[in-house]
């Protein structure tokens, strides 16, 4: 059942409305409604987040149930939303492009609510507090998916990813903060070589591989984690299925990661990365589907991926 994530909007229920406006017929839906939707769909018992407390520079901003648990409405600025924006991340630019658009009654869908930036001294900041200003001046809530976002599902990061790469899933894989995050699959490619050409290319940009083990791909079985997936549990989790080719967002060789490179140098493990937006934008998009399919316009808001994170 939906947890009524929504503070103004507790008890603000009833049907979506058709309403007739410039001539044309266009469909607004009460935000409480939408989501309520969204609750049932993706957020189950046992996820967990930790945002909110990172966000004490924004916190008059955010929804209390937000506050509460890091997940669900993050900004509660509408009572009616005609059409949504999906994002990977409530950056300065989508909020801008939003704005930029007259965008009124409407939603900013976003897998990550905070904005992402390996070169800062910490990779994720806060949304800009002038542009959150003026949503809630033309009433544009923003919501986020994290965790339920990437647990394993038809819409979920990982298998977009996998779908995308033409991947067949074995299996999911990797518990993270409740979720399982990663598959276990099995691609046509032979060799890693061939797997790096098709991941830059579905990716629409050069992908980084750091060749560590065999180039052929026994059984042409790959693991997925989009985002940050280069992490020891995960290599580990491999491992003991017997695959040594990870296909992931973050894989930068740096301070943070240093451990990780050389556990995979020695375990013979090939890493192949494509930038934490890149991996995750297949999510963000086939969400649009999924709000077109409860009647609401979606667009999804294409951003330039961070090439220092590979």
């Amino acid at each position: 059942m939906p947890n009524g994530n929504v503070g103004v909007h507790e008890r603000e229920y009833g049907q979506a409305a058709r309403q007739r406006g410039n001539g044309k017929v266009g469909y607004t839906m009460k935000a409480a409604e939408l989501y309520d939707h969204l609750e049932h769909d993706f957020i189950s018992e046992g996820l967990w987040d930790r945002w909110a407390e990172h966000m004490g520079e924004i916190e008059g901003y955010l929804s209390p149930n937000f506050i509460k648990r890091s997940m669900g409405l993050v900004c509660d600025f509408a009572t009616d939303v005609n059409k949504v924006y999906s994002a990977v991340f409530p950056s300065e630019d989508v909020m801008g492009r939003v704005l930029a658009e007259g965008a009124t009654d409407a939603m900013l869908f976003v897998h990550h609510a905070a904005v992402w930036d390996i070169r800062r001294p910490s990779a994720f900041y806060q949304m800009d507090r002038k542009s959150l200003e003026r949503l809630k001046g033309n009433r544009v809530s923003v919501y986020n998916l994290h965790v339920p976002l990437d647990d394993f599902g038809e819409y979920s990061t990982t298998k977009t990813l996998a779908d995308a790469l033409g991947i067949e899933v074995e299996r999911p894989f990797f518990d993270y903060c409740g979720a399982l995050a990663g598959i276990i699959g099995r691609i046509g490619c032979r060799s890693v070589e061939e797997l790096h050409r098709v991941f830059s290319e579905t990716l629409g940009h050069q992908t980084r591989l750091y060749p560590y083990g065999d180039s052929v791909i026994p059984d042409g079985r790959v693991a997925v984690v989009a985002g940050g997936g280069n992490d020891l549990a995960v290599v580990s989790e491999m491992l003991e299925n017997n695959v040594k080719t990870l296909v992931t967002g973050i894989t930068a060789n740096n301070d943070v990661s240093a451990k990780v490179h050389a556990f995979e140098q020695k375990s013979r493990i090939n890493v192949l990365g494509g930038t934490h937006y890149s991996t995750e934008k297949f999510a963000c998009i086939k969400m649009c589907a999924y709000f077109e399919r409860l009647e609401l316009p979606s667009v999804f808001i294409e951003e330039e991926p961070l090439f220092e994170d590979m």
